[in-house]
């Protein structure tokens, strides 16, 4: 697939989209929930008729669909070694480890302030019943790594960490150094990669990750839709998470019936769960394939990324906005973002309500707008979006426009 294909208009993707019409609409939520192509509704169907086919041996084509998963997610990581443990969420997934930790003699817990919901909020709990987390500030994002790194000592057992901060979509360099300390004092790392999985490259090995465990899923930049999450296991991985599904006795049959002691399955078994909808795993297999036949690789992925990014800054910036109103953080440069563009305003809720009542749907997070492009827009759209945001922007009050 050539990059300026996918900046003309019309958008040479977009007809492997139709059913999402996205040459029809100002999809900017890319960051939060991409398009699927049409692929994905044959696999969906897919699924149905071969419930219906094979009945209770459907698990057979499952399973096979659910290994093309683990490939592909191993794939991004750049990891040849590890094992993949799946889930409908990452939350289920993020119990399950925090079950295996040794919180009677490492009852401590570090982590940035500027971590997504699904960490945020479960060590707000924990904190609650009296284990100690440890916030670190998520800015300066240059020097996060560092800090967390300082924070770790002989009581922490897990530091939890975004590669990509899901408010700002600044990216976490350094993370290797945070691994090293974590050897160091035999404390364990969990590195989320959501908001960069194919947009930012990611290669563990590269970054000196090879012994962290990683955790993210294909609801966004992937474009498999829900129930497509995953943890990435170091090998060697011999942790027993409380919260453990009978699946993992599949590759453990012999030892399940052990004297007292409850037997797990090898690699990403280890952390499996139970029974649940294959479904997602059908569509996630038809789209990693699909991006394999368009040559959407992670690093031309990153190409049309950044150029996209590149627009909408550049269409905002000409708007000349009250920076009253709405305004961006031009310290660093755009290199050092992910894959959407953060708008901060205190008014980003209404704003983007605004925006969504007049066809361009983005999001909002406290105040930070968020606009996501993805590979099938055309640059046409990304400035029409950024326009109708000029004429939401000047209608606000502080934006020096004339108001009744």
């Amino acid at each position: 697939m050539d990059a300026e294909a996918l900046y003309r208009s019309p958008n040479a993707l977009a007809p492997d989209y139709a059913r999402f019409r996205v040459s029809e609409r100002l999809l900017l939520t890319g960051h939060s929930h991409q398009a699927w192509p049409d692929v994905g509704f044959e696999a969906h169907t897919q699924a149905w008729l071969d419930a219906a086919r094979y009945v209770d041996d459907k698990w057979e084509q499952a399973f096979a669909r659910a290994d093309r998963v683990r490939r592909g997610f191993a794939e991004l990581l750049g990891d040849a070694g590890g094992g993949i443990a799946l889930g409908a969420n990452t939350h289920e997934l993020v119990v399950r480890l925090l079950s295996a930790l040794p919180l009677r003699a490492r009852p401590r817990l570090v982590t940035t302030d500027g971590e997504f919901h699904t960490i945020r909020r479960q060590l707000d709990r924990l904190a609650e019943e009296g284990l100690a987390v440890h916030r670190v500030p998520e800015a300066p994002a240059d020097s996060v790594a560092s800090r967390l790194a300082d924070a770790v000592d002989d009581r922490t057992a897990l530091v939890l960490v975004s590669s990509v901060f899901y408010d700002s979509g600044r990216i976490a360099r350094g993370l290797g150094d945070v691994a090293t300390r974590c050897r160091h004092h035999g404390s364990l790392l969990l590195v989320d990669v959501y908001h960069a999985l194919n947009v930012v490259p990611v290669s563990l090995a590269a970054e000196g990750l090879g012994d962290a465990f990683v955790v993210g899923g294909g609801y966004k930049y992937c474009q498999l839709g829900e129930g497509n999450c995953f943890l990435r296991l170091p090998p060697d991985t011999e942790l027993r998470p409380v919260v453990t599904g009978w699946f993992s006795e599949f590759t453990a049959l012999e030892e399940r019936h052990g004297a007292g002691r409850v037997a797990y399955g090898e690699g990403g078994d280890r952390f499996a769960g139970a029974t649940y909808d294959p479904t997602s795993h059908y569509r996630a297999a038809a789209v990693f394939d699909f991006f394999g036949q368009r040559g959407l690789a992670p690093g031309l992925l990153r190409e049309v990324s950044q150029h996209q990014i590149a627009v909408l800054a550049s269409a905002f910036d000409a708007l000349d906005l009250d920076p009253a109103v709405v305004t961006r953080d031009r310290t660093g440069a755009l290199s050092e973002i992910g894959g959407f563009l953060a708008l901060r305003s205190p008014q980003a809720t209404s704003i983007a309500t605004d925006l969504h009542a007049r066809g361009v749907r983005c999001d909002a997070r406290g105040e930070a707008l968020r606009f996501g492009p993805a590979p099938y827009l055309s640059d046409t759209q990304l400035r029409d979006a950024m326009g109708v945001l000029g004429e939401v922007g000047r209608t606000r009050p502080g934006s020096g426009a004339a108001t009744d």
